[in-house]
């Protein structure tokens, strides 16, 4: 198996990853949201100051605190993404599986908006209707439902800026990660130690397997991440672009079909909407890079 055949199954291991990831999250639902999140930030924390450590990349992280600009970019990023942990668990526990998988799939098509607006990136007509295809079926959605798919644009928002940052940012992955999860780590720490102290604490106090599953939660979040770290390095972005789907379409059959979360004919007409809308991104982007660069086939 050569390089770009790794990378593109490294790249399937992460999206399939985050795409049953409900199935984990589901197990703790009856623990407070909270303290589920700063379960996952602090054993995050720990294990990648561990592998930083191991690395030998203490010293570079350390350098890099020291640059202009560095501190701040992290900062915002990790209020980005604990806004979307927050968003995905609450919504994971409180029975709308369906409408995080609506948000993921919206994603790229927010991406591609703030390319346009904030990087000042020009559309081509395909990716134009993508857009318009899919905000579409999000106000069918909304109007058919009588509210706003908040849940699916909170989640899809959040992702889309928080990539937005880590696009300008100036650190690795795993060194921007580690910033990320340290800048978030004491206040998750204070917020567990105040739930012991006020007698609300489920770590510990549970049974064994909640207790495995808290402590097991920075490791199912920083495995997938490794993974798509290696993927990003090995595969081109087209095919990272186009496995990311996998994981919001595992996420709706896991709401719908585990779960039996309701999927009306109305979400039916919206979801089929956004889904064209990707589908029109995909061949228009796989168009767009043929004749510039030769996509490999994975094996």
């Amino acid at each position: 198996m050569n390089r770009e055949q790794r990378g593109f199954w490294y790249g399937v291991g992460a999206y399939a990853s985050w795409g049953v990831f409900p199935l984990y999250w589901k197990m703790v639902a009856d623990v407070p949201v909270m303290q589920v999140i700063c379960h996952r930030i602090v054993w995050s924390s720990l294990m990648l100051a561990g592998f930083v450590a191991l690395s030998g990349q203490a010293g570079m992280l350390r350098a890099s605190l020291g640059r202009p600009g560095v501190v701040t970019t992290y900062a915002v990023a990790a209020a980005l993404i604990a806004v979307n942990w927050f968003g995905f668990l609450w919504a994971v526990g409180s029975g709308y599986i369906v409408e995080t998988s609506l948000g993921y799939f919206i994603n790229p098509l927010l991406s591609v908006l703030l390319a346009v607006f904030v990087l000042g990136e020009r559309l081509r007509p395909w990716q134009w209707i993508a857009v318009a295809l899919a905000a579409t079926g999000v106000l069918y959605i909304g109007i058919s439902h009588g509210q706003v798919p908040w849940i699916s644009l909170l989640l899809a928002s959040s992702f889309a800026l928080y990539a937005l940052v880590k696009k300008r940012a100036p650190l690795g992955s795993v060194l921007g990660l580690t910033l990320e999860t340290g800048i978030l780590a004491l206040p998750a720490a204070a917020w567990l130690v105040w739930s012991e102290l006020s007698g609300d604490a489920a770590f510990l106090h549970r049974a064994g397997l909640t207790n495995a599953l808290l402590l097991g939660a920075g490791a199912v979040t920083i495995a997938p991440l490794l993974m798509f770290a290696s993927a990003a390095q090995r595969i081109p972005m087209l095919w990272i672009g186009l496995l990311q789907y996998i994981a919001p379409t595992l996420q709706l059959a896991i709401g719908v079909l585990v779960y039996r979360e309701p999927f009306t004919h109305d979400r039916l007409i919206g979801f089929s909407l956004v889904w064209t809308a990707l589908l029109v991104l995909a061949i228009e982007g796989v168009a767009a890079h043929r004749a510039s660069a030769v996509i490999p086939l994975p094996e």
